[in-house]
């Protein structure tokens, strides 16, 4: 008998990628970094590379050494590094890695001589999200030693790439600058006798709604997980995540009852309570105090009161809800229950932070279906 469990529909995420994969002619690179949006990263990249992606993308290189220790032989990216760490451990298990500056693309090369292996590299151009990336006027400068680096042997060019600001508005005149912008970066590129096998720009948006962006790799992320990045829009994907909880206890009270911490929630009139044994430490946002929706006893209810640390409390009237009933917080909402989408709606913020959140240890997740299940 479970408490509390996060299922994972393995199989709406290999389905997710291969309609992803559908809709371009580049090839796939399904992000499953911060433990594949909450549903956990192995079980997520087999999931994927099932439905047809080729490459992995990851945030950290511990992240992409975990898929290597894991036995995961497809292409990796990982792209976030701070000074100092052993990029060589990187380049000896032949993850590719990212160099936005100079800086970075000396660490690079140092890693590689000490790999005694030619470092897999992609340069990243800061078309205007002003995070990661060299800028423009950096961007002939990192060209040049990188060319340089790729003479000596010492680095492999492998792609070139940038990430857009507002493509989930893809209407937004960014979008269409930030290509420009690419472009032009990549002209330069080629003025440098660079001409990378691999140009990317396109996250799960981009996928979705702008093929002129797709190049020759996407990178998809919270779209593999079945939620769109596009208000209003579904995309035919499944949300493969659900979360709920069995009800711990039920108790009437009266009329005027303060309910949780600070009583922040009054109860009306006599009426039933029901304890649902998930909280902050397990995902549940505070901010859902008093607006978090819930499904229980077949019907859409609001968390009543502040959500605490390991529970929540539900107003049911005076319907004939039991100690074991299951709550759900989220899912696909095929019979109406709250999604991700739902939860981000009433906390203001958006569906990818909801489905992150759920990857607390003491709460298990459990796996449905026969995509990334190693045999």
């Amino acid at each position: 008998m479970w408490q509390a469990e996060v299922r994972v529909d393995l199989d709406a995420i290999r389905d997710n990628v291969a309609l992803l994969r559908a809709r371009t002619t580049a090839e796939v690179m399904a992000v499953v970094k911060g433990d594949g949006y909450g549903h956990g990263m192995l079980p997520s990249a087999r999931a994927a590379l099932a439905g047809g992606a080729t490459w992995l993308g990851v945030a950290t290189l511990d992240e992409g050494l975990a898929l290597r220790r894991a036995g995961i032989e497809a292409p990796v990216l990982a792209w976030l590094h701070s000074p100092g760490l052993p990029l060589h451990e990187g380049v000896a298990a032949g993850i590719d890695l990212n160099a936005g500056s100079l800086e970075l693309l000396d660490e690079l090369v140092t890693a590689a001589r000490r790999a005694e292996r030619t470092a897999r590299v992609h340069l990243k151009i800061d078309t205007g999200l002003s995070r990661g990336g060299a800028t423009a006027a950096e961007w002939p400068a990192l060209l040049e030693a990188a060319a340089k680096a790729q003479v000596d042997g010492e680095v492999e060019i492998v792609g070139v790439w940038s990430h857009f600001v507002s493509a989930d508005a893809p209407e937004h005149e960014s979008v269409d600058h930030q290509l420009a912008a690419f472009a032009d970066g990549l002209a330069v590129a080629e003025g440098f006798g660079v001409t990378p096998r691999y140009r990317h720009i396109a996250n799960s948006a981009a996928t979705l709604t702008r093929p002129d962006a797709h190049y020759d790799l996407v990178r998809p992320g919270i779209a593999v997980y079945g939620l769109s990045p596009v208000a209003g829009e579904t995309f035919g994907l499944r949300p493969a995540m659900t979360a709920r909880a069995r009800v711990a206890l039920t108790k009437r009270v009266p009329a005027g009852q303060g309910v949780s911490y600070g009583h922040a929630y009054v109860t009306e009139r006599a009426t039933t309570l029901a304890l649902v044994p998930l909280g902050y430490a397990d995902g549940v946002p505070r901010a859902a105090s008093n607006s978090g929706p819930i499904q229980l006893g077949g019907k859409r209810r609001t968390i009543a009161g502040r959500v605490c640390m390991d529970q929540v409390v539900v107003d049911v009237g005076d319907d004939p809800i039991e100690s074991g009933d299951v709550a759900t917080l989220f899912g696909p909402g095929d019979d109406g229950g709250p999604t991700a989408d739902d939860w981000a709606e009433v906390v203001g913020t958006i569906n990818y932070e909801i489905v992150t959140r759920f990857g607390s240890t003491r709460v298990p997740r459990v796996y449905d279906g026969d995509a990334g299940v190693v045999r």
